[in-house]
């Protein structure tokens, strides 16, 4: 059964997009812990980053680390938390949080984002990474 970020990845489901290449896909958190709380996911459908071949892990660790480093710019923070939980969703994701104290990493306070925040945000963040990413 396709999870829900399989069907963001077909474009069945919108999502406010960071950065995307072959392999890996990156949009913002519709339910962040903070601003800039963002997914990074494997365009192949796994249910655990265990079962990830090693190099597919590596490359998504990759991309996550460009991810983040694009957030930082563009999010006030002292840190980019990464987690990867894996039981919200039965899909591989790693899940890159700004972060100033431990709590902001404990997935009980989250923030409320309009659709114009949240697709302001993406067209930033995404602007840093491709300019990051293109040299």
């Amino acid at each position: 059964m396709a999870s829900v970020f399989s069907k963001i990845i077909s474009k069945e489901i919108p999502c406010y997009k960071i950065a995307e290449n072959q392999d890996f896909i990156a949009f913002l958190d519709i339910n962040p812990n903070s601003l800039g709380h963002t997914l990074c996911v494997p365009k192949i459908e796994v249910d655990n980053f265990l079962d990830l071949e090693k190099k597919s892990y590596n490359k998504l660790m990759s991309f996550s680390r460009n991810v983040a480093l694009a957030i930082k710019q563009v999010v006030p923070c002292k840190r980019i938390g990464m987690s990867l939980i894996g039981l919200e969703v039965p899909h591989v994701h790693v899940h890159l949080i700004p972060i100033s104290n431990m709590k902001d990493m404990q997935f009980i306070k989250k923030i409320k984002l309009n659709h114009n925040q949240f697709d302001s945000l993406a067209k930033e963040i995404n602007s840093v990474y491709t300019l990051s990413n293109s040299i």
